[in-house]
């Protein structure tokens, strides 16, 4: 999914007059998607001279982090609360246990997308 990266956007509007689905607009002089509405065509990432408009793999090592961060957050939480190591391991289990299952939707989400392709 696409994203603007605010560091590299000029603020031509390009992306905002090019969007055909006008899911793309302006804020503090950056371009923002409503990434509700957006078709994921790519013009966005076509016209964007300045390469500000970016793809969602080059933020997979940030949402990792994050992953690993909350869950961290997840164990402290459950030995203070729930009163000992034994949970803070617990809690981990579960953790990766929900990622398993996110991985799961994932694949059988692709399964189910290829069955799309024509043939």
């Amino acid at each position: 999914m696409p994203w603007v990266d605010k560091n590299e956007c000029t603020g031509c509007g390009t992306c905002v007059e090019e969007c055909p689905v006008d899911t793309i607009y302006m804020a503090n002089e950056h371009a923002e998607i409503d990434m509700d509405n957006c078709i994921h065509c790519g013009i966005c990432h076509d016209v964007c001279a300045e390469g500000a408009v970016r793809h969602d793999s080059e933020k997979i090592p940030d949402e990792v982090n994050a992953n690993v961060a909350k869950t961290k957050e997840f164990m402290n939480a459950c030995a203070k609360y729930l009163g000992n190591a034994k949970e803070k391991q617990k809690c981990l289990n579960r953790m990766m246990h929900h990622f398993n299952i996110e991985k799961i939707i994932a694949e059988k989400t692709i399964e189910k997308l290829q069955m799309l392709e024509e043939k």
